[in-house]
């Protein structure tokens, strides 16, 4: 493998890595709607401030969301909104995988 295409493939593993937590998918879907502060997506998660705000870097660090400060809070939206079609593909990579699994307990069950 060249080293072109090496850096590309991290940095598509980069991002896969960032969205790799069930907290920052929730972020995720939680921005496709709208822009959250910080004290907003705690609620939501049901972690402390800190915790929270680590995520948002990995987020940020990946360039899937980016942050705007007013005041003495931070709003943070998704970068490029179609990143969460890559979830329809989740779903039917999961649909597929009980179908087999399906069709396989029907076998052991005949």
């Amino acid at each position: 493998m060249d080293n072109k295409r090496k850096k590309y493939l991290e940095a598509r593993a980069k991002v896969l890595k960032a969205m790799a937590h069930p907290s920052r998918l929730l972020i995720l879907e939680e921005l496709e709607q709208t822009e959250h502060c910080v004290c907003e997506l705690t609620d939501m998660i049901g972690a402390d401030v800190s915790t929270v705000s680590k995520h948002l870097s990995v987020l940020k660090q990946a360039g899937l969301v980016i942050d705007e400060k007013r005041g003495n809070q931070v709003f943070y939206q998704l970068r490029v909104p179609c990143v969460l079609n890559f979830f329809g593909c989740i779903e039917s990579v999961l649909e597929a995988q009980v179908t087999e699994q399906s069709s396989l307990l029907k076998i052991v069950t005949v």
